[in-house]
């Protein structure tokens, strides 16, 4: 099955097909820094994480683009009430935000251009548009004349006459029609300014993401993508910008991510239920996090609560047991039959079955909701062929691991824990290091996992000397912590409760 996409900008799904053979071009509109990255980024970024992991693993080069806004509003007021520069501001929330994702287990961009650093790429275009005549200067103000621009909501569906009516030009502001959006902005007292033909002054926000995804990408590219709360006005004025002064289709296909509730309520600041990435990952793996955003459809609207997070959690430890116990089989060091049994070679039926289930709801508009249950229909499958089979042919556990792996690497599952302590991963490896105390000399390890490695190491020597009062101290003193010890073929392993 050919990969379909839906596409914001027909309505409709669409075939798959890039610019350029097995090379993918995509840019997604970055954060306002303006305070620490909240939950509706995360529910964002992780979806265009797996989107960029699924074209991967179908063998494209993806060169994902993602702004950093650290020109606007939002930002110059926060920073004026702090008393701080603007733009030394906006850098400091710019790499918090950053860090919360990365603790987050969400992969980096390739590139994240910053509308600081791109003001005479945006100069050049606004020249560009008022050359060809959309685009007037009024009172040291550049605006984007909507009304000449005769696509002007193919996106959004919005009707330029009906918009017009009951729109009016705000007091100060020398428009030409109430549907003009600002290109440039007059140099206003506390703000930062840049020089340009038309005075110092600042860009508008949506002339950005037009002139970075141009600079970076080329027009066409082939994925614009963002929530879908930038359809309009942001995403229809980006449009109307760059086809204006290129003659250029923009992007070829449109994608915008469901919006997040919490509680079954929108999220909003003024509603005080707005939730930070950080504060969150004080109470959550990042992982259980990732696959609740990963699990809904990438267009549904997912409710956030606790119940949800707890029954994610749940499903989480399901899929890690299965991984576990693929691991332990792939390691079994006894030589497998040189014939595969009737059971063995219905289970390698089973693996099949299972890549091909996955791929086919990923092929569908990267229909993560199906993956998902194609994961957890293998992990069944699985389990009964466990019970029902002693004598287990190696490289067939192993063939079934690395499918695994790697089809649940694509919904951001089994990949390594951030390294960016949270502040309870601080207080964790405080009572763990006093677990250890008795057992080391010298300095402790400083991370969760290397002490957890000294101790099952202690435990085993432990167990050596036929010491089980202190093999037996130490797997309960994990146990109150949290977490628990396994024995198996390779030795012992820990894992979270």
């Amino acid at each position: 099955m050919a990969l379909t996409i839906y596409n914001s900008l027909s309505r409709t799904k669409e075939p798959f097909v890039p610019l350029k053979k097995n090379i993918v071009g995509m840019y997604v509109c970055g954060m306002t820094v303006y305070s620490d990255a909240h939950i509706g980024h995360a529910r964002t970024y992780v979806a265009f994480d797996v989107i960029r992991r699924y074209l991967e693993y179908k063998g494209f080069k993806v060169t994902y683009v993602q702004n950093i806004t650290d020109v606007d509003d939002k930002i110059i007021a926060a920073a004026n009430k702090e008393g701080v520069d603007p733009l030394a501001y906006a850098q400091r929330f710019a790499k918090r935000c950053l860090e919360d994702l990365d603790a987050l287990g969400v992969r980096r961009a390739d590139l994240y251009p910053k509308a600081s650093e791109t003001i005479p790429d945006m100069v050049e275009m606004i020249q560009q548009l008022i050359a060809k005549q959309y685009g007037y200067v009024a009172d040291g103000d550049v605006y984007f004349s909507v009304e000449k621009y005769q696509k002007y909501g193919q996106l959004s569906g919005q009707n330029i006459a009906e918009m017009k009516s009951g729109a009016r030009i705000e007091p100060g502001e020398q428009k030409h029609s109430p549907l003009d959006f600002a290109l440039w902005k007059h140099a206003k007292p506390g703000e930062p300014t840049w020089d340009s033909p038309w005075g110092p002054g600042r860009p508008g926000w949506h002339i950005e993401c037009s002139t970075m995804s141009n600079k970076l990408l080329g027009v066409p590219f082939d994925i614009h993508g963002g929530g879908m709360d930038l359809r309009f006005p942001h995403h229809e004025n980006e449009i109307a910008q760059a086809e204006a002064a290129t003659g250029k289709q923009f992007a070829k296909y449109w994608m915008h991510i469901g919006l997040l509730t919490i509680n079954s309520e929108k999220m909003s600041k003024s509603l005080g239920n707005s939730i930070n990435i950080r504060d969150l990952l004080q109470q959550w793996d990042a992982e259980v996090l990732r696959m609740f955003f990963a699990q809904a459809h990438y267009r549904s609207p997912p409710d956030f609560s606790e119940k949800a997070l707890a029954d994610i959690e749940k499903g989480l430890e399901r899929l890690y047991r299965l991984k576990e116990r693929l691991e332990e089989h792939a390691a079994n060091q006894e030589p497998s039959p040189s014939k595969l049994s009737d059971d063995e070679k219905h289970y390698e039926e089973t693996v099949k079955e299972f890549q091909d289930a996955f791929e086919e709801a990923m092929d569908d508009d990267f229909n993560t909701p199906k993956a998902f249950a194609s994961l957890f229909e293998f992990v069944n499958a699985s389990n009964r062929f466990f019970e029902q089979t002693t004598k287990l042919s190696q490289e067939l556990c192993r063939d079934a691991l690395e499918v695994y792996l790697k089809t649940g690497e694509v919904l951001t599952l089994f990949q390594p824990k951030p390294k960016a302590p949270q502040q309870q991963d601080l207080v964790l490896i405080q009572k763990l290091q006093q677990l250890l105390q008795p057992y080391t000399k010298g300095d402790s390890p400083t991370t969760v996992e290397e002490i957890l490695q000294h101790l099952l190491d202690a435990r085993e020597e432990a167990r050596k000397r036929k010491d089980w009062g202190t093999a037996d101290a130490i797997r309960k003193g994990l146990e109150t912590l949290g977490f628990e010890i396994q024995d198996t073929a390779r030795g012992p392993v820990w894992r979270k409760n």
